[in-house]
């Protein structure tokens, strides 16, 4: 059974950071691509950033230069470092394993003064 766990979230000021983690777990981990995806409130999903098995990421255009993916297979897990935030960042952050589309349960990010 497939299961992703998200942690990290938070209330952070603007400018500040937060790193997301994401475990996975009934899953071999480290052959599937990853990804983040986060959701405003009113607003569709939207894609946040992907990582390849090969370790090839792909970033929305809002977050190129401030965010960054990583995965550590040998711990089944997956992460993404939130530097310079802003108020419209904020959103609840889902980690998706995009190859099986199986999602987390969401962890809430608010960055506000």
């Amino acid at each position: 059974q497939v299961q992703l766990v998200e942690s990290g979230g938070g209330l952070v000021q603007p400018g500040g950071s937060l790193r997301l983690s994401c475990a996975a777990s009934g899953i071999i981990f480290d052959i599937y691509k990853m990804g983040w995806y986060r959701q405003a409130l009113g607003k569709p999903r939207e894609l946040v950033a992907t990582i390849t098995s090969g370790d090839s990421t792909n970033y929305a255009d809002s977050v190129k230069g401030r965010f960054t993916i990583s995965r550590d297979n040998a711990k089944n897990m997956v992460y993404l470092q939130m530097n310079s935030l802003k108020p419209e960042d904020t959103a609840v952050y889902y980690c998706r394993l995009v190859t099986l589309n199986y999602w987390g349960q969401g962890t809430q990010v608010t960055v506000s003064s």
